[in-house]
């Protein structure tokens, strides 16, 4: 069984990127990353409304991630601490060794190869650190990008898992992808 502590945050950097921890003073750079309609056009969730949105968005992770129940990072670029994305494992299983892995970037840098950059590390410290056993990520059926992403990192598709588990709303729009600790091969995850 898992026992997580997210304190002191782990910052995480990779030749471009920052991985750090998100603020309340990143709500504008969160608001457009939760309103956009192009960052948000495979995602099913509710669209912030304003900046305050945002902020209570922001202040919710924070809660969660101090109650050890998900842990989210922002993604900026080397040189700057402008929040451009975001990654975060939650829906944490303890007792299965198991979260989820979610994502988000801003349409400047779609196709330039950050979200998989990002992940790596974040990977590396899901299972190294947190120990996790198996790394989940549900994307939408028709975001070829998203499982692309996935695919060039090391997750598969988990379709028995999609099979018996049918009945799950989110299935209805979304496939799930998989990465286990024990078949996991470094040699695919890079980026």
């Amino acid at each position: 069984m898992l026992h997580l502590q997210f304190t002191p945050f782990p910052f995480l950097e990779t030749e471009r990127l920052n991985l750090r921890e998100l603020r309340e003073d990143d709500a504008q750079e969160v608001f457009i990353q939760r309103s956009h309609p192009v960052i948000n056009k495979y995602i099913k969730r509710e669209l912030a409304k304003s900046e305050a949105d945002a902020l209570d968005w922001i202040r919710k992770q924070l809660e969660r991630q101090l109650r050890s129940e998900g842990i989210l990072w922002a993604i900026s670029l080397e040189n700057t601490s402008r929040l451009i994305g975001s990654a975060c494992f939650w829906n944490i299983e303890p007792e299965k060794e198991k979260a989820e892995l979610g994502y988000s970037l801003h349409y400047d840098y779609f196709n330039c190869g950050i979200m998989s950059e990002a992940l790596v590390p974040i990977i590396d410290y899901g299972f190294n650190v947190m120990k996790l056993k198996c790394i989940d990520a549900y994307t939408n059926k028709d975001n070829a990008a998203s499982r692309r992403i996935l695919e060039k990192i090391g997750f598969k598709r988990n379709i028995p898992f999609e099979n018996e588990f049918v009945s799950k709303e989110e299935l209805e729009y979304n496939v799930v992808y998989t990465l286990d600790s024990r078949t996991k091969s470094q040699e695919a995850i890079r980026y």
